[in-house]
């Protein structure tokens, strides 16, 4: 059986972009691959992260994770911050990157140029090594990734391969996977751009776990056009498109039938079937988030995953740090 692996940072809260985006689809994918899943929480100490904050924020996603219909018994789940040879191996990699590929790093290229110089820590610049580090420990055959990362996988691939030519055949080298739908769910009130956690204003982005009143006052206050055409069309109709994403990601429905089912219907009136998809996926979702929290499970789940992620791992680092000839391995 092939071997998928990804991973999400914990800060801030998952909204429907990313259950649409990326855990439906390792939900899906779990039952066709040896699946890892992790909380990469030593990625979000790029920003410097309240600590207390942080521990909470990995428990609601671990929560949610479970939640959103991550088994057990097929996604080995686990902290990437307990497992100590995913920085084991970051090193070495590190040593086996250039600073040249890491300086054309999108992401940090656009973060960097919103922040003083003062204030960009080396965390920033070198954390996709030990992303390249998260993969190829678990030898994964595919890494489900949105665009935006896709150009991380491609380092891993390209460390990978470098690696492997300087020590031998050790690493073996993943594809990434990126959803042909539902990838980029946009804001509700900025239809151009995607829907984030990192957002300030939250009305156009819905949490998981937003209170279900506010989910459908989000909704029906999303912004739309001046017409009453329920047609999807990107360029000309961002904000009708967007809820039509979100209306086909929890229907299954095509886009085709959407347009049958509201023609002749006005806005509200396909807002509000919107509004009731979502809340209907979201009422026991939140329901078994609020047992997972209150319960022992979450660190049973834990326990287990990192026993089995640690195990995989051990032999990796071990035989990578072999290839370059330091300790006794």
């Amino acid at each position: 059986m092939k071997r998928m692996l990804s991973g999400i940072k914990p800060t801030g809260d998952l909204n429907i972009g990313h259950y649409i985006g990326a855990i439906r689809q390792f939900v899906e994918m779990q039952k066709e691959y040896e699946s890892f899943v992790f909380v990469a929480d030593l990625h979000s100490l790029t920003i410097n992260p309240d600590p207390k904050e942080l521990r909470e924020d990995m428990r609601k996603m671990v929560g949610l994770y479970l939640a959103c219909g991550l088994d057990p018994k097929h996604t080995t789940l686990f902290l990437q911050s307990e497992n100590i040879y995913h920085p084991m191996l970051s090193y070495v990699l590190e040593c086996n990157a250039n600073m040249g590929e890491m300086s054309r790093m999108t992401q940090y290229k656009d973060k960097s140029h919103k922040l003083e110089q003062v204030s960009i820590n080396l965390g920033l610049f070198t954390y996709p090594v030990l992303m390249t580090a998260d993969i190829l420990l678990y030898d994964a055959d595919v890494v489900p990734v949105g665009e935006d990362q896709k150009q991380h996988v491609e380092l891993a691939r390209n460390i990978a391969e470098r690696f492997n030519f300087r020590y031998g055949e050790t690493f073996k080298v993943p594809e990434p996977v990126i959803p042909e739908t539902g990838a980029r769910i946009k804001d509700l009130q900025d239809p151009t751009k995607k829907m984030s956690k990192s957002d300030m204003s939250q009305k156009g982005c819905i949490q998981l776990l937003d209170d279900l009143d506010l989910v459908r006052k989000k909704i029906m206050s999303s912004v739309t056009d001046s017409d009453s055409l329920v047609k999807y069309d990107v360029e000309n109709k961002p904000g009708v498109s967007n809820l039509m994403s979100i209306y086909s990601a929890f229907t299954d429905k095509e886009m085709e039938e959407i347009e049958e089912e509201f023609k002749g219907e006005n806005y509200g009136t396909f807002k509000s079937k919107v509004a009731d998809a979502v809340v209907n996926f979201l009422e026991p979702l939140q329901k078994r988030y609020d047992e997972l929290v209150s319960g022992d499970e979450i660190d049973r789940v834990l326990d287990e995953g990192l026993k089995k992620a640690e195990a995989i791992a051990k032999v990796k680092a071990f035989e990578a740090y072999q290839k370059v000839g330091v300790g006794r391995y």
